[in-house]
């Protein structure tokens, strides 16, 4: 066994030594990390849409089950080949139903 050499300071004694890191900090430092990677996925996450800047999702979601509803009663009434047509004039937006067979 070697000797223990006399007259050192702390810092002296201690300068060699590396500490075990311990379950504990070993959980902690991988919370942070688990942390920092999320909010660097938030960050890069795309932003919403512009076309659906101004609507909430209860809006969105009222809008889709209406939407459902009248797929559905376009269905039971025997329309098959359909689309949308959009059309705004001033403050009100108007969605009609556009068979395909007749358009043809």
């Amino acid at each position: 066994m070697p000797k223990i050499p006399r007259g050192l300071t702390d810092k002296d004694m201690v300068k060699n030594y590396i500490e075990e890191e311990t379950i504990e900090q070993q959980l902690l430092t991988a919370a942070k990390k688990a942390e920092k990677m999320r909010l660097i996925a938030e960050a890069e996450a795309p932003p919403a849409p512009l076309a659906k800047a101004g609507f909430t999702p209860e809006l969105t979601d009222k809008l889709g089950r209406e939407l459902l509803a009248l797929r559905i009663e376009l269905s039971n009434a025997g329309v098959k080949s359909y689309n949308f047509k959009i059309k705004r004039d001033g403050e009100r937006i108007t969605l009609t139903v556009v068979d395909k067979k007749l358009r043809d």
